[in-house]
């Protein structure tokens, strides 16, 4: 395929140095997905490329690419960086877990359709100061999808119910309804405020969520849950998960 020049529209969140003075970069963007970019000279002192390409870094690039392998940078247009999380260790340790998780679900150059808007939403609202945890919370459960392993978190798996009190089973991959717990049916025993708040995560939109009070405990609860499900369904171990347990330990 020819190579040409297209701008994209992306996020920065990977680097490093390539030969002397260039990096390789990973952006993610609308309309191609997951792009590997060479920046010449980006390690120069004066480099533009360089310091448009920071992690965290958005806006619009033009490259050079024929839509595989590792495309070039030429240069860019209105890029903005989400400082509070380069900044900030804990978000930037969050943020960049986030999107860790979609660079493992999807192929370079693969289109991403609703997770770009939805990564781009995560990292606006962790970067004013939204409740990291929460936004990282609603941002797994809803990439579970990306993976092919959606749980069923609207109505009872076995009967189709809506309202009630309800469990959530791995086994079966959703929630079931308390007609069912009396049954031979593996379920995790959750509190139903647990429940009630993945449900909530999974089902509204990120543009809805406001910065309401939710208990550390329960916080803490529901991120069991979500650290299971993604242990059950999926075999990660990403670094940048394992390094922001650690951190949030501390």
């Amino acid at each position: 395929m020819t190579r040409q020049l297209v701008e994209v529209e992306g996020i920065v969140f990977k680097r490093k140095k390539f030969k002397e003075a260039d990096i390789l970069a990973k952006i993610l963007t609308d309309q191609y997905g997951i792009i590997t970019l060479e920046i010449k000279g980006a390690l120069k002192a004066k480099s533009r490329l360089g310091g448009a390409t920071l992690n965290f870094s958005y806006g619009n690039y033009v490259i050079n690419t024929n839509f595989r392998g590792i495309s070039t940078l030429r240069t860019f247009k209105q890029v903005k960086q989400f400082d509070e999380i380069y900044l900030d260790l804990l978000k930037n340790s969050y943020a960049s877990y986030l999107l860790d998780l979609v660079d493992h679900a999807f192929l370079e150059y693969q289109s991403i359709g609703e997770y770009y808007p939805l990564i781009m939403t995560a990292l606006k609202k962790i970067n004013d100061g939204f409740d990291v945890e929460i936004i990282t919370q609603l941002v797994q459960l809803k990439m579970l999808k990306a993976f092919g392993v959606e749980p069923q978190m609207r109505k009872c798996i076995i009967c189709g119910k809506e309202k009630g009190v309800f469990d959530y089973s791995i086994e079966l991959g959703g929630i079931i309804c308390n007609d069912h717990f009396n049954e031979n049916i593996s379920r995790m025993h959750l509190q139903s405020k647990t429940v009630s708040l993945l449900r909530t995560l999974m089902l509204i939109n990120i543009d809805q969520i406001s910065n309401i009070n939710i208990s550390k405990q329960l916080k803490l609860d529901s991120k069991k849950v979500i650290d299971r499900v993604y242990a059950s369904y999926l075999e990660l171990n990403l670094k940048t998960k394992k390094f922001l347990d650690e951190l949030v330990l501390l």
